[in-house]
């Protein structure tokens, strides 16, 4: 059995919601539910069908803007 792409970047979302707000993935990985992909039911691909959510609230341009100046001086 083998991860579908779709099923990768929901993998790569949860890191990087975790990472974002500094919270613990196990729960977020807990969560998730498979299945076997329907359009490649013979080769055992799994997809998610409930992704995680990465909201980019409370971030905001001037912390990327002060990482941009930082690395130019």
């Amino acid at each position: 059995m083998k991860l579908s792409n779709q099923a990768v970047g929901a993998l790569m979302m949860a890191l990087q919601k975790s990472l974002m707000e500094q919270s613990d993935i196990v729960p977020v990985l807990q969560e998730m539910n498979f299945q076997v992909d329907p359009e490649d039911a013979s080769q055992s691909v799994l997809v998610v069908t409930n992704p995680p959510v990465v909201s980019l609230e409370g971030v905001t341009l001037e912390d990327n803007e002060e990482h941009l100046t930082m690395e130019e001086n």
